[in-house]
């Protein structure tokens, strides 16, 4: 019944800083972008070459959301890599700070975790 995710829609409080981070940062390409003036808000569909997509929105007096891994509901967003460290040395030469690199004990996979402009946070998960 289902095939997988399509997209995940993330409300940032700084639209700019969250575009260049996903954009600049992060390497996700711009499919739209759009401003809705009913809503005061933007709306940008992001892209990476796997297909997977963010939906990343603006709204104005968003509440703040727990984010850490442990607070109830979505726990973090993982992305897939093929060199960890080149990851996270790509992260860090953007000043993005990463956990130490850890190894899973039932999978063997390494992973880390960093955190998107609010706080959200993120995790890189290598396979190979």
């Amino acid at each position: 019944m289902l095939n997988g995710f399509h997209h995940v829609a993330i409300i940032c409080n700084d639209y700019p800083a969250s575009k260049a981070f996903y954009t600049d940062i992060l390497g996700f390409s711009v499919i739209d972008e759009n401003y809705r003036e009913a809503r005061d808000s933007w709306k940008c569909d992001l892209a990476l070459p796997d297909g997977s997509q963010i939906e990343l929105f603006s709204f104005p007096g968003a509440p703040a959301r727990p984010s850490r891994p442990e607070a109830q509901g979505l726990r973090h967003l993982a992305f897939k890599v093929s060199d960890i460290d080149k990851a996270v040395a790509q992260l860090t030469a953007h000043d993005v700070s990463c956990e130490d690199i850890r190894t899973d004990p039932y999978t063997q996979k390494r992973f880390t975790f960093f955190q998107d402009p609010d706080g959200l946070p993120l995790e890189l998960y290598e396979i190979n």
